[in-house]
């Protein structure tokens, strides 16, 4: 890991702070352009992070990426199939905020970690101690309970949870950079959405270049909106552990949720809020037993090199 100097846990610290922040007010983003509809807002999404990304890539080369990235076919179709999960996700997500559903958007991102957790043991039989299964069961009695509460499955929480779990799946198998590996991804959905924009455009019913000069220029914004947050991430992950890193990953639903309940004034009952203390409640249980298991483990580790070794 690079950066491991003050300095740099400190700039990283704010990196990764700004990238969880700036996710988290992306509703106010969104909710500016509920009137261009989920899919066009998403297709120009795609169009111009590939642009905006283009344009970087130009500027700050990383020479041999798309060479190395050509030997590596399994990568490409990983990539294929994130480019499909973070369409599905930025749609829903783009949805939910447009539908007064931003409170149900912060429960998707609340549970995704958990998710993941539950991914690696069913796909990779990997082992959870005692504290880490009850927390995952605290969280499915929430989701029951939060299912209840609101009459029906909380399923723009439970899609986005699914899927940008797959998503973070997907991407850690292709192992390529977070920048590269976005602009492969727009690039694979480009044809398809700039097929959608041409008939959007034939049919009337396109807002870009109609709807006035500030939903065409928030529009071509959403690709550095989109962009810029990863470069932060890409800073971050470089100079801290990821440790720090999954705790400021709160940081973005904890927004949202204030963003729904105070800004947007959405509904929150008592029963409701007592299903979000539940999953808060099993998320703080399952990161103070990773903090305590890593710091049990840093210890031995630190006895055994003050152990002196006695030659043979």
């Amino acid at each position: 890991m690079t950066g491991t100097t003050d300095a740099g846990v400190n700039r990283g610290l704010l990196f990764g702070a700004a990238t969880y922040g700036i996710w988290g007010l992306l509703p106010l983003y969104w909710r500016l352009l509920d009137h261009a509809g989920a899919v066009e807002v998403l297709a120009h999404r795609f169009v111009w992070t590939l642009g905006f990304i283009a344009l970087l890539l130009c500027v700050r080369p990383r020479a041999g990426w798309w060479r190395e990235l050509k030997r590596r076919p399994a990568a490409f179709r990983l990539l294929g199939a994130a480019a499909a999960v973070i369409a599905f996700n930025w749609y829903l997500y783009i949805w939910g905020v447009n539908h007064a559903r931003v409170v149900e958007t912060s429960l998707g991102y609340f549970i995704s970690p958990l998710i993941t957790v539950v991914i690696g043991v069913v796909l990779f039989q990997e082992r959870l101690r005692r504290p880490q299964w009850f927390a995952i069961g605290l969280a499915a009695v929430a989701v029951g309970w939060l299912t209840v509460d609101y009459g029906r499955v909380p399923w723009v929480a439970v899609g986005l949870a699914l899927s940008f779990a797959t998503y973070g799946l997907l991407k850690k198998k292709a192992a390529t950079p977070a920048v590269e590996s976005l602009a492969v991804e727009a690039a694979i959905i480009l044809p398809f959405v700039l097929g959608y924009l041409v008939w959007l455009e034939f049919a009337g019913r396109a807002a870009f270049g109609h709807d006035g000069w500030s939903t065409s220029l928030l529009l071509v914004a959403a690709g550095p909106a989109t962009a810029i947050p990863l470069l932060f991430f890409a800073g971050a992950i470089a100079r801290i552990p990821l440790t720090y890193l999954g705790l400021l990953q709160y940081v973005t639903p904890t927004v949202q949720f204030v963003l729904g309940v105070f800004v947007f004034r959405e509904p929150m009952p008592t029963a409701r809020l007592v299903g979000f203390v539940l999953i808060w409640t099993a998320l703080a249980l399952f990161t103070a037993e990773n903090l305590h298991h890593l710091a049990k483990l840093r210890r031995q580790t630190q006895g055994l090199a003050a152990v002196p070794v006695t030659s043979r």
